[in-house]
């Protein structure tokens, strides 16, 4: 089998494919020490949206461990909303929330959920250059 190669257009990506690709970041991020460390003291249920690709995710942080489910949360206690796709996967390539990210919530979470972007944009970008999971089988 072939591994593929790194993803350079994600517009061409699936909803299914750009999910998984999401769910893997995030099971990488979640390893990161110095992350877990940061969030160890959070409880927080966290909506993310890709709303022109109706897709979302909620991302649950239970003392330094990250929870990712596929349906949308009915009651987070913070909302990323990107109306696009293109938004949200040229921020991941800045590491930044700012400037096309809809924040609904209280700001300490967002203090708090700021490290986990920018460690979440840093692994999304690895597996968008080695598109695999941890068995090696593609995730594309």
């Amino acid at each position: 089998m072939t591994e593929p190669g790194p993803i350079t257009d994600c517009s061409t990506l699936s909803k299914r494919a750009a999910r998984r690709l999401i769910q893997r970041a995030l099971v990488l991020a979640g390893r990161e020490r110095t992350l877990r460390q940061h969030i160890r003291e959070a409880e927080l249920v966290t909506l993310w949206e890709l709303e022109d690709w109706e897709l979302d995710w909620t991302l649950t942080l239970d003392h330094g461990k990250l929870d990712f489910e596929r349906r949308a949360s009915k009651h987070p206690d913070a909302t990323f909303a990107w109306s696009t796709a293109d938004d949200f996967f040229r921020q991941v390539g800045t590491g930044n929330l700012e400037p096309h990210t809809t924040y609904a919530g209280p700001p300490l979470p967002r203090r708090t959920l700021e490290p986990l972007f920018h460690a979440f944009c840093v692994a999304l970008r690895a597996v968008l250059q080695s598109p695999v999971d941890g068995n090696g089988d593609p995730l594309v």
